[in-house]
């Protein structure tokens, strides 16, 4: 295992996650826009729309952010533990990077000139320009040369290292890119043959259901794309940092692999409400929705173990004497267990959100909204800014200096507080009806409506607030990304540097089954067979007439 990674190798992770930050830049003030607006606080300037901003903050940070910091992170660890990429790996991998930035661009600048304001979802009948369409599917296909570009490098350790199971690190790696590969077959076949002829006019109408149903094959995938990096850090780099090792190595790789099977053919639980698809097929998809609570208590006992085995190694007395010997006053510990915490309610939400009838009561509501930031905005997003107090220093050569540790504690502390106030307020206004998805509006008096004004929490001030407080923190956030590229000391010995926390994980009762990539795959496509091969079916044999276009911006 490599102590440095190699230059080029930092060169190419870096790129990614400096991108990845630009973008998280201008979504969170987006986002801040929008608290306002729904507060009726400040109105735009007649050439800039709500929902431009919306569909801005949506794919910006959602999407764009997420997937570019996302590889710089693989690129990193696979570089570390799989040792320096060759020539092949390496150009494939700007390859794609260039595809996603070109993607990127051309989203972004058709979302600014107002012609895609269809939010992150894209929901047809809205219609952006074609070439919304087109740059969202170069994401994905630079997206898919870089995923396998590192399973090609993955391989080729394989070879040189014959009935040697990968490092753990790796191995997560590869489940992730998997479960994105076969999650983006959704949407790629939506763009290719659905969204693309039809926006640049090759075709008058769209099948609205089969189109909805083939973004969420992708978009509740989506979420474990986002969350497996974040166990990853967990798993792998959490342990380290706090002087142990991972609790388990086998049950570390199962729950990957459950991830991989239950997590994609669930699309339908965010289709509830459609009249469209019969309830038989909703209600199993919501079943295997369920199932995916497996490896996630599974993560939860495992970390938990190897805190509490830690902790009494360090002197813990006594029941939760072990919680005392925690390195709290290390960031990099303590960001990423606040994310933990966070996901605790935010796991919550989602069995209500995935229940046949609880879903009634919340659906299209603020509480969605509440719900999508306390579990991607704060356990994943937490999690990536924990990784980058040290990732950048690491990839830069440059120290984590006092003052920047200072500044990362008040950063995440902000940050929680932020999320805390918006989101609990958002989830509040959602059962008090409040709708997603729109500006500030009064329903002329409505006094239902006027609820959503009143109280402590359960307003849009309160959301306001915590979203003010959000962007202060995100500001910071980008003040210590530019501080530790350009300006903390550089370290002049190897000892200075930062290092990439991998921790031990022992291999030897580790089942090779689990390392038998084929037989997931085979049995993942057997469950999205069963979950979506006869309702796909129906969609097109019995489709209605396809909707025109609408532009309602």
């Amino acid at each position: 295992m490599n102590s440095i990674i190699d230059k080029q190798d930092r060169k190419l992770a870096l790129s990614h996650i400096l991108v990845g930050y630009f973008a998280f830049l201008i979504g969170t003030f987006c986002g801040l826009l929008q608290v306002f607006i729904r507060n009726d606080a400040i109105e735009l300037p007649n050439w800039l729309d709500y929902y431009q901003i919306l569909t801005a903050h949506g794919v910006l940070l959602a999407l764009v952010f997420t997937t570019f910091f996302i590889f710089g992170f693989l690129i990193s660890g696979m570089s570390k533990t799989l040792g320096t990429f060759g020539p092949k790996t390496r150009g494939f991998s700007w390859i794609g990077f260039y595809l996603m930035v070109i993607g990127t661009t051309m989203t972004t600048v058709t979302i600014i000139s107002g012609q895609a304001s269809v939010l992150y979802t894209f929901y047809a009948p809205l219609q952006a320009s074609g070439w919304f369409y087109v740059g969202l599917a170069l994401v994905i296909v630079g997206s898919w040369v870089l995923g396998f570009s590192l399973i090609g490098h993955y391989i080729v350790w394989k070879k040189a290292h014959k009935k040697q199971l990968s490092p753990l690190f790796a191995f997560m790696t590869v489940a992730t890119i998997i479960l994105w590969v076969i999650a983006c077959l959704g949407i790629v076949v939506a763009a290719l043959f659905q969204f693309i002829p039809w926006a640049f006019g090759w075709v008058e109408t769209i099948n609205v259901e089969l189109s909805r149903s083939l973004f969420w094959y992708f978009g509740h995938p989506l979420v474990y794309f986002w969350l497996l990096p974040a166990y990853m850090a967990w798993y792998v780099v959490v342990p380290k940092i706090i002087g142990g090792k991972v609790f388990s190595d086998a049950l570390a790789r199962l729950s990957f692999v459950l991830f991989i099977l239950f997590s994609i053919p669930v699309g339908f639980h965010h289709q509830l409400t459609e009249p469209g698809i019969e309830s038989f097929w909703k209600f199993l998809q919501v079943v295997l929705t369920f199932m995916v609570i497996i490896p996630s208590l599974m993560t939860a006992f495992s970390l938990f173990a190897t805190f509490e085995i830690t902790g009494r190694k360090k002197g813990g007395r006594g029941l939760f004497g072990w919680f005392t010997k925690l390195p709290w006053r290390d960031v990099r510990f303590t960001s990423i267990f606040i994310a933990m915490a966070f996901f605790i309610p935010g796991g919550a939400g989602g069995i209500i959100n995935a229940s046949f009838q609880m879903n009634e009561v919340i659906h299209n509501t603020m509480w969605v909204v509440g719900h999508f930031h306390i579990t991607v905005g704060t356990p994943v997003a937490m999690t990536f800014m924990g990784i980058t107090f040290w990732l950048i220093p690491h990839l830069t050569g440059r120290k984590l200096t006092k003052s920047i540790k200072k500044l990362a504690f008040i950063q995440i502390i902000t940050w929680a507080i932020g999320m805390l106030l918006m989101s609990t307020s958002q989830h509040i206004l959602g059962l008090l009806g409040a709708p997603r998805r729109t500006s500030y509006t009064g329903y002329n008096g409505n006094n239902v409506a006027l609820e959503w004004f009143d109280g402590i929490l359960s307003n849009h001030v309160t959301m306001a607030i915590g979203g003010s407080i959000l962007f202060l923190s995100a500001m910071l956030l980008i003040y210590i990304v530019v501080i530790t590229c350009v300006a903390s000391p550089k370290a002049t010995t190897e000892a200075e540097l930062v290092e990439f926390p991998i921790a031990e994980s022992d291999p030897g009762a580790t089942p090779r089954f689990l390392e038998n990539w084929w037989i997931w795959i085979g049995i993942c496509f057997a469950l999205i067979a069963i979950a979506y091969t006869i309702p796909i079916m129906d969609m097109i044999q019995h489709a209605p007439p396809g909707s025109t276009g609408f532009q309602t911006w």
